[in-house]
């Protein structure tokens, strides 16, 4: 939508390189581009017929600011650094990984191996990501077995149970010498880099030996640990000649959405694969979309960099190679021209098994949506927060918080509250009481780190809630959000939205949606779901605090042993199935472990 302070300002674009900024009618930046010449990119927008996304973006746009920069290089990198920053709806968002483990070897004085979801720049060796978490769990007990670095927390002037099982080098009492952690620490490289027969050889053997003695269970547990370290380290199919740790990127582009296929080859074998698919606002340039994706998708705190990059033609090899730090390549034939042609073809399959369930689902997701926002006769928005409230008789109280972006569920950006105010069940003061808290909460904690606040606030109840909403709001947060409430009848079935704002003199009023219509649908679901989420919050709350009371009773049992067990084995079952070893394990003395087995 073209206004007279966008007109004047397209006059006075210059032809350089750099970076543009389109924001919204509340100054929030929406998109973030780049081109080479902006003067000819951002006028396009306002001076061609736009279709799809790239229209729904331009009819959102009231200003814009631009950056200039001296190269391409630059204008990318700034790219990057502003889509960081600013998380434009319209940019291609990456949600945060798949959460897939590491093994990781730290880098310390006295280093030892654990699981990990965070790569960190910190020289610590990573070996991964694993898709079988099982399977990365028994590897890695397997390892601190057989190659032992350190277990324990460090010197504590004794050793450690650990040592007693040569499970630890001894940190615990002991310098131990540089070079023999060294020796150590080749031994586990090397066996995750494939270099296992001898230790099949050796668990084969255990598991007959077991099996002829008629040791059934011990059998199981050696098989058990053969199938997984062979999951997680042995060589399957030979796809390379060389052990190069690399990722192999294609895409493939239709309908403005862009799906990206990512293979992933550790020790000379595809060890796994992901597809990311979004909608393209700009189909012009798909391949700077795709740069773009890979430079963020590095960014993520779950995404190590491998040896060598692979991408298809047309990407500009060397500006992303800069901004990795990895070779940057694209192979003319072979083994990994194949790969990556393969990469594509997969990229294209998934692309159209997302059309098919788009032409399903686009009525039930975004027009259900769109018929919320109709009947408050609001603007479209694309994301909806709804809270409600959970405790029994007024213990362990909480809040949860769920999200819907365009009509659907965004598991990810879910929030738990453990709530702080005593309550007053008896008069309804618990409900304003818990609703002020978990409001000023969740938006002054979105003031404060200058994020983008949801389109609308729905309430799990009626005026009580909806005006202690709208009072922090305004009075306290000096924030417009529109804020409605989900009521239900007297048979406890949700029949209308309660919508106003009596505070900036707009009176509360019932508004009814159509029982039979998707925003009615919609809306139940939202309703359901947030219900759910803060029942479900509460029950592991509530079962956590009983647990710790139960153990705060055991003699001898303070707090920090508390945790340790709690943080160990998390229920009570657990903690009653596990033997007085386990239990020491966990930390505790062999009197604290014995003094748990029988109490329990």
């Amino acid at each position: 939508m073209e206004t007279e302070l966008i007109e004047n300002k397209l006059k006075l674009l210059p032809e350089k390189p750099g970076c543009y900024l389109m924001k919204d009618i509340n100054g929030s930046v929406i998109y973030v581009g780049k081109s080479k010449n902006l003067k000819n990119r951002v006028r396009s927008y306002f001076k061609s017929k736009q279709v799809g996304r790239r229209a729904e973006l331009v009819a959102n746009i009231r200003d814009y600011d631009i950056i200039t920069v001296s190269t391409d290089k630059e204008a990318f990198l700034l790219e990057i650094t502003l889509i960081k920053k600013y998380q434009p709806y319209y940019n291609v968002q990456l949600k945060q990984g798949t959460g897939y483990p590491y093994i990781e070897i730290t880098h310390e004085h006295d280093p030892q191996t654990k699981l990990t979801s965070i790569v960190r720049k910190d020289n610590g060796y990573y070996f991964g990501p694993y898709p079988n978490v099982y399977a990365a769990q028994a590897t890695l007990k397997f390892i601190q077995k057989v190659f032992p670095l350190r277990r324990c927390k460090g010197y504590q002037g004794r050793p450690c149970l650990y040592y007693h099982m040569g499970q630890c080098l001894g940190a615990c009492f002991q310098e131990v010498p540089q070079k023999k952690y060294d020796e150590q620490i080749k031994k586990i490289k090397s066996f995750l880099n494939g270099d296992i027969g001898w230790v099949k050889q050796d668990l084969t053997q255990k598991m007959s030996q077991a099996a002829a003695q008629l040791e059934f269970e011990r059998a199981g547990e050696y098989r058990d640990q053969l199938k997984y370290i062979e999951e997680t380290v042995e060589k399957q199919k030979i796809i390379s000649n060389d052990n190069t740790q690399r990722d192999i990127f294609n895409f493939y582009v239709d309908k403005s959405w862009l799906s990206v296929q990512i293979f992933f080859l550790r020790q000379a074998k595809l060890l796994r694969r992901e597809t990311r698919m979004f909608p393209l606002t700009d189909e012009n340039d798909p391949e700077d979309e795709f740069a773009s994706f890979i430079v963020q998708f590095y960014g993520q705190k779950n995404h190590v960099l491998p040896k060598e990059v692979l991408v298809p033609i047309g990407i500009d090899n060397q500006a992303l190679s800069e901004v990795l730090h990895v070779p940057v390549r694209t192979p003319q034939r072979g083994q990994k021209k194949a790969l990556l042609e393969m990469a594509k073809d997969n990229a294209k399959l998934k692309l159209d098994d997302k059309f098919r369930l788009l032409e399903l689902g686009n009525r039930k997701t975004k027009g259900a949506q769109k018929e919320i926002f109709d009947a408050l006769g609001l603007p479209y928005g694309h994301v909806i927060e709804s809270f409600d409230h959970s405790h029994i008789q007024g213990a362990d109280p909480v809040s949860a918080l769920v999200v819907f972006k365009d009509g659907e569920a965004d598991k990810t950006s879910y929030r738990k509250y453990k709530l702080k105010g005593e309550v007053e069940h008896q008069n309804g003061g618990d409900e304003v009481r818990n609703t002020r808290e978990v409001v000023r909460r969740r938006y002054g904690r979105l003031l404060r780190e200058h994020k983008k606040m949801p389109d609308l606030i729905l309430m799990d109840g009626g005026q009580i809630q909806v005006e202690a909403c709208e009072d922090v709001l305004r009075n306290e947060l000096n924030l417009n959000i529109p804020v409605a409430g989900m009521v239900k009848d007297d048979k406890h079935r949700t029949n209308h939205l309660l919508f106003g704002d009596p505070i900036n003199g707009i009176p509360l009023k019932l508004i009814p949606l159509n029982p039979k219509s998707q925003g009615f649908y919609l809306m139940t679901r939202i309703q359901d779901e947030v219900h759910r989420f803060a029942i479900t919050f509460h029950r592991r709350t509530h079962a956590k605090n009983a647990l710790s009371s139960r153990l705060d009773s055991i003699k001898g049992i303070g707090p920090k042993s508390r945790n340790k067990l709690l943080r160990q084995f998390g229920s009570l079952k657990k903690i009653k199935e596990a033997s007085v070893d386990q239990l020491r394990e966990a930390g505790l003395t062999l009197t604290q472990a014995q003094a748990v087995k029988l109490s329990l």
